[in-house]
């Protein structure tokens, strides 16, 4: 399995580790190794932390705090008391260590590093709401949330590989059944 990054925002790709919210969840981080990939495939980390079943827990914990903070802020009302709590505790901690070498950048620490990534991310994402088009994916199932940084500002899903290209497969198909019915009651 591989994860997607199309949000545009480092927290707002890790709230889409628990897929289509409202229908069937998926969850995406079923294994402390899962977020270690995670974090190296988001650019993180390198390599993957050590990563233990207390950690996963609390990333989870942290994605769905962010989850909550996002998404009453879309609605327009206010940030739930403990969601604030979790994002603050987890920036506060240490970021990723970074160390220049001839090879590149090494970004290196353990799972507390990635929870103050995350957790700075959505801190930043937050207190820039008013400035940026923060939207929801307009496939029905889908929960993901992304930043519309198109030029019109008019993008509708978070990403066309998967999401648009269901959308207008489906809409295909109605115009082609559409196209033959209505061949099917010329021709009686």
């Amino acid at each position: 399995m591989s994860f997607i990054f199309v949000s545009g925002n480092l927290a707002l790709d890790f709230m889409g580790t628990l897929k289509w919210r409202r229908t069937e969840p998926e969850e995406l981080l079923v294994t402390p190794a899962d977020l270690g990939r995670w974090a190296v495939e988001a650019g993180v980390m390198s390599e993957e932390p050590v990563v233990d079943a207390a950690d996963l827990w609390r990333m989870r914990a942290l994605r769905e705090a962010v989850y909550r903070l996002v998404t009453t802020a879309m609605d327009g009302r206010p940030w739930p008391d403990d969601d604030l709590r979790v994002v603050n505790e987890q920036a506060a901690g240490a970021p990723p260590r970074m160390r220049l070498t001839p090879a590149g950048l090494v970004r290196s620490g353990d799972a507390g590093a990635v929870a103050s990534s995350v957790a700075r991310s959505a801190a930043e994402l937050l207190s820039e709401l008013g400035e940026l088009r923060i939207r929801e994916c307009a496939l029905e199932e889908c929960t993901r949330i992304f930043i519309d940084r198109s030029r019109g500002g008019n993008r509708q899903w978070c990403g066309m590989e998967e999401c648009g290209n269901r959308v207008k497969v489906a809409n295909y198909r109605s115009r082609r059944n559409k196209a033959a019915t209505s061949t099917v009651r010329a021709h009686p």
